[in-house]
């Protein structure tokens, strides 16, 4: 009896070694408050893109001649711009757009730089020499031009935009988890599970890639403020978002004509650009010290 009564306690004092490691990681992201802030502030971007166009009662392409230019006010809190639409409004709707360029194209860029590196890093040989190539001749090109170039080709859209920011970012994802798989597959218990008898694609995403994951969370937090960037640069140059679509870079591109009389035109969109990028870097930053195994409780 009193062997079946003390088991449960000892199941309950068992702990998952998973669930201990990211209790590990979130202690360590505390410490950095910087990190907690750009969190914090993600946060917010991400739940007023999704529920902020819904409490806003004017029509971001809506055309209002007779207040155009005005400046901020109890009706129209951050102004509104050269066609009298509301400032406010639009960046709210353009929020959106921004989180969703920067979350797709690095998903699209990490997926397949991460399939590559995997394949190159696994199997060596010449198949690392190849992909590493191609992948060095995409990083020969800055990453502004490279995107420039390709939505020159494909057309100005936000679709293609995505397309070309995704396709610059393939490359960082490709170089970090070839490194990482490098070190992984030389360990010994990959080596006991070939043994085994496992098959490549099971050694790769049962054994290598979790086990190289933290590295590409973090390059993936780094690379939306980059994308962010990016497809603000470009959509500034007139390749991006077309008009009336609220997007920031855009917004910008509007707003560069009337600085003198109506600052509030490039000042709203640049600084909401510059705290989005912000926001991602320093959590980036907080993120990849937290997930370093080499860092000091």
């Amino acid at each position: 009896m009193t062997q079946q009564t003390m088991q449960p306690t000892v199941r309950q004092k068992q702990s998952n070694p998973r669930i201990e490691y990211y209790k590990t990681i979130w202690k360590r992201l505390r410490k950095n408050k910087a990190a907690v802030v750009g969190g914090i502030l993600i946060l917010l971007f991400v739940l007023t893109a999704i529920i902020g166009p819904l409490f806003t009662t004017k029509d971001p392409s809506g055309i209002d001649i007779l207040n155009k230019l005005k400046s901020p006010s109890a009706e129209h809190w951050l102004g509104t711009d050269n066609f009298g639409r509301d400032i406010f409004t639009r960046i709210i709707h353009g929020m959106g757009l921004t989180l969703f360029v920067g979350f797709f194209s690095v998903a699209i860029g990490g997926v397949i730089g991460v399939i590559f590196g995997i394949i190159s890093g696994y199997y060596g040989g010449a198949t690392d020499t190849i992909i590493m190539r191609i992948m060095d001749v995409l990083l020969a090109f800055p990453g502004i031009i490279l995107a420039l170039a390709i939505v020159s080709v494909l057309g100005g859209s936000l679709t293609n935009v995505i397309i070309a920011v995704g396709v610059f970012s393939i490359p960082a994802f490709a170089r970090i988890v070839r490194g990482s798989t490098l070190t992984v597959r030389k360990l010994e218990y990959i080596d006991a599970v070939r043994a085994l008898g496992a098959s490549d694609m099971r050694i790769i995403f049962k054994h290598i890639l979790p086990n190289v994951m933290s590295p590409i969370i973090v390059q993936a937090t780094l690379r939306i403020a980059t994308a962010v960037l990016t497809a603000s640069g470009l959509s500034f140059l007139g390749l991006g978002a077309q008009p009336p679509t609220p997007e920031w870079g855009a917004m910008l591109s509007d707003g560069r004509s009337y600085m003198a009389e109506a600052p509030h035109m490039v000042l709203v969109p640049g600084i909401m650009i510059v705290l989005v990028v912000l926001a991602f870097n320093i959590f980036g930053d907080g993120l990849r010290d937290a997930l370093d195994p080499k860092m000091k409780k």
